[in-house]
């Protein structure tokens, strides 16, 4: 799939292109604007495993929104939106029944822990990445999520400043294609 420059730069448009600039720095272009991101240390790849530290090449649609209501107000999106718990975690153990799914802390399988002290976790958007179905090893916790100050890599989410984040959301944003 390509986009045209059109459907990019419509205001109504609720899909965003990723373009990689180098290594894991990429902007994304949604709705007329050209959004700083931070993607996975290992950049783009079509064929992702899990841990291999890259961001999955395809259309990735936002399928839902967490957030920490102990910190910030619920953000203004259509998606559902839920609020994190202390025990929320995501499993990436690719053996484990529950892989790439959220799950409730503590959990015999292998996870990550959704309830950050730093504050990269204070918005999660989930992005359908294998998930329909879930095959095992493919890839775990692929997130739209607050990026760090300085922009660093992630494991292969796709990270936004958080006025950026808050922006993507409240204009609609339900898709994002990440060109190989």
């Amino acid at each position: 799939m390509t986009t045209n420059h059109q459907e990019l730069n419509d205001k109504n448009s609720r899909l965003a292109e990723l373009e990689v600039i180098s290594g894991s720095s990429a902007i994304l272009h949604f709705a007329g604007r050209h959004i700083p991101a931070a993607i996975g240390r290992s950049g783009v790849h079509a064929d992702k495993h899990e841990g291999d530290g890259s961001t999955p090449s395809g259309l990735l649609p936002l399928r839902r929104v967490l957030y920490r209501s102990d910190r910030l107000d619920p953000p203004n999106t259509s998606l559902t939106c839920e609020p994190l718990i202390e025990n929320d975690g995501w499993c990436d153990d690719a053996v484990h029944p529950d892989y790439n799914h959220q799950i409730r802390l503590p959990h015999p399988g292998s996870h990550e822990r959704l309830w950050l002290e730093n504050h990269l976790y204070d918005i999660i958007g989930i992005l359908g990445y294998n998930d329909d179905p879930v095959i095992a090893g493919r890839g775990s916790a692929i997130f739209l999520h607050i990026a760090h100050p300085d922009m660093r890599p992630t494991d292969g989410c796709i990270a936004l400043s958080l006025d950026d984040l808050r922006w993507v959301l409240e204009q609609g944003l339900q898709v994002i294609f990440v060109p190989n």
